[in-house]
This record gives C-alpha cells, structure tokens and sequence, in this order.
C-alpha cells in the first residue's frame, strides 16, 4: 500500500478520516512545523507563543499572525 507523497504527515491515520480531511491536515502540518523567518529582521529563529503569535528571537518583535505560519495579514 504506497502513501501518496502530499499525505506524508498525515499518513499516521492510514484510511480513517477520509482523504480531504488527511490532505488539509498535512497542508497545515507542513506549514507549520517548517523554518519561519521574521519579517521584520528576516533571521529564522521564529517562535510561536500561542495562536497566532509569534516572537523572534534576534530583534525580540512580538507580533500577531495567522495561527500556523507568520504571515500578517494587512
């Protein structure tokens, strides 16, 4: 049984859940736990405190973004 590469963090729920639910679920898992960089300074230490707010480590901004990555939205 080969798992499609787009679900590879999702493959842990074999065929539970349904295919949509397991591909939005990777999406948001890949997103997340990637490297992020600060759009103030650009430097990649980006820490994520709670929902949707962020703090770098080099220029110490604290800032609020969407949930899993540190895109604000203007």
């Amino acid at each position: 049984m080969a798992v499609p590469k787009e679900l590879s963090s999702a493959k842990r729920f074999g065929p539970r859940y349904g295919r949509t639910l397991r591909n939005k679920l990777s999406k948001v898992e890949s997103q997340h736990k990637g490297k992020k960089k600060c759009p103030f300074c650009t430097w990649q230490k980006l820490k994520r405190l709670a929902a949707g707010i962020w703090q770098c480590d080099k220029c110490d901004k604290k800032f609020a973004a969407k949930a899993y990555s540190p895109k604000v939205q203007r």
